[in-house]
C-alpha cells in the first residue's frame, strides 16, 4: 500500500545489534530511505528476530520473541518492512518453519517473511535505484556476509550501489568471500578458530592497502573492526548505509 502522497510505506526494522551499539546506523537508514522517497514508520514495541534463541537451541523461548516481533512489525498499513541487516532478514523469512500448522502464527508468520527486504535489496530491486548520490574518496573492499550472502541470496545489490559511489575505488582481496569469524555465539564458544578466522581476513585487508572496510551487517563489522584496532591499523569500518549517506567534496 502507497500513502496519499504516492510514497512507498516503509516499516523499519532496527535489529539488537543496531539498537543496543549502532544507532546511528538505524538513523541514517531511515534517512536515506526517505531521501529515496519512502515514508517511514518505526515502531518501538519490537524486539530481537530471535537469531540467537534458535542458534542456540532454545526454539520454543525463540518463538515467543518471534511472536512479538510480529505484533510489531505487522502493525499499520506497510507495503515493506526493510532491515540494515542480512543475517537478521534471514531469520525472520525463516519464522514459517517455526509455525507450521499454528492457524493463528503462520499466516502471520508468512505474511512477515513477505514483507520483509534487506535494505541494499530494497533500494535496488524494489525501488530500481542504483545510484543514491553518494561521494566518498578512497579504496575500499566489501565483506560479504556469509548469511546475507550464500543463505539470503543477496550478492549484487550492495555492490552495485557501492559501484556507483563517486571517488570510491572498490578493490578485491584474497579470502574476501571467506567468513570473518563472528557467527554470533560461534565466537564465544571456538574463540581460538574465530580469531583466526578474523586475523586472516585484516592481514588480507591491510595487505590490499585499502581505506575502508564496507559491509551490510553489523556482527560481522563489529568482529572485524575490533581486530583491526586491537593491531592499530588506519583502516576505517563503515556499514554499507553509512558509505551511501557520505557526501564528500
Amino acid at each position: 500500500m502507497r500513502s496519499g502522497n504516492g510514497k512507498k510505506r516503509v516499516s523499519f526494522f532496527i535489529t539488537c545489534l543496531g539498537d543496543a551499539l549502532f544507532p546511528e546506523i538505524g538513523k541514517q537508514s531511515v534517512q536515506l530511505l526517505e531521501k529515496l522517497g519512502c515514508e517511514v514508520s518505526f515502531n518501538p514495541k519490537q524486539t530481537c528476530c530471535a537469531q540467537p534463541l534458535v542458534n542456540s537451541g532454545f526454539h520454543a523461548k525463540a518463538k515467543k520473541s518471534m511472536r512479538t516481533l510480529m505484533d510489531a512489525l505487522l502493525v499499520g498499513a506497510c507495503e515493506y518492512i526493510v532491515a540494515p541487516s542480512g543475517s537478521c532478514v534471514l531469520q525472520v523469512k525463516e519464522f514459517p518453519e517455526f509455525f507450521r500448522g499454528d492457524p493463528e502464527w503462520e499466516p502471520m508468520a508468512e505474511t512477515l517473511a513477505g514483507k520483509i527486504w534487506e535494505i541494499t535489496d530494497f533500494i535496488v530491486t524494489v525501488l530500481g535505484i542504483t545510484d543514491v548520490g553518494a561521494r566518498l574518496k578512497g579504496r575500499a573492499a566489501y565483506h560479504p556476509s556469509c548469511h546475507m550472502t550464500r543463505l539470503l541470496g543477496v550478492k549484487e545489490p550492495p555492490l552495485t550501489l557501492l559501484a556507483n559511489i563517486k571517488d570510491l575505488e572498490m578493490v578485491s582481496f584474497p579470502g574476501q568471500d571467506k567468513c570473518c569469524g563472528f557467527g554470533g555465539a560461534f565466537a564465544v564458544k571456538l574463540g581460538p578458530l574465530s580469531g583466526a578466522m578474523v586475523a586472516e581476513k585484516v592481514d588480507n585487508l591491510v595487505a590490499a592497502g585499502v581505506d575502508y572496510l564496507i559491509g551490510a551487517d553489523a556482527g560481522c563489522l563489529m568482529n572485524i573492526e575490533g581486530r583491526i584496532r586491537r593491531q592499530g591499523h588506519r583502516i576505517k569500518v563503515l556499514h554499507i548505509v553509512e558509505a551511501l549517506m557520505t557526501s564528500e567534496k
